[in-house]
C-alpha cells in the first residue's frame, strides 16, 4: 500500500485546493425583455434566444 513519506505542508495543500473555490453565477440581461438569464440559455421570461423566439411562454 502506498503511504506518503512526509506530511504535506499547508502551502502544498492550499496550492492543490486553489481551483476548488466556487464562483458567483454570471447573469446577463435579456436583450428582448430585460430579465436576467444565464448566458447561452433561452430566456425563461420571454422564450427568446439569439434574437429569435424559441419557445412560447405562458404568462
Amino acid at each position: 500500500m502506498a503511504v506518503p513519506k512526509r506530511k504535506t505542508s499547508p502551502s502544498k495543500r492550499n496550492m492543490r485546493r486553489s481551483h476548488d473555490a466556487l464562483r458567483a453565477t454570471a447573469f446577463q440581461e435579456c436583450p428582448n425583455c430585460g430579465e436576467l438569464k444565464l448566458p447561452h440559455n433561452v430566456c425563461g421570461a420571454c422564450g427568446h434566444y439569439n434574437g429569435r423566439q424559441i419557445i412560447t411562454v405562458d404568462a
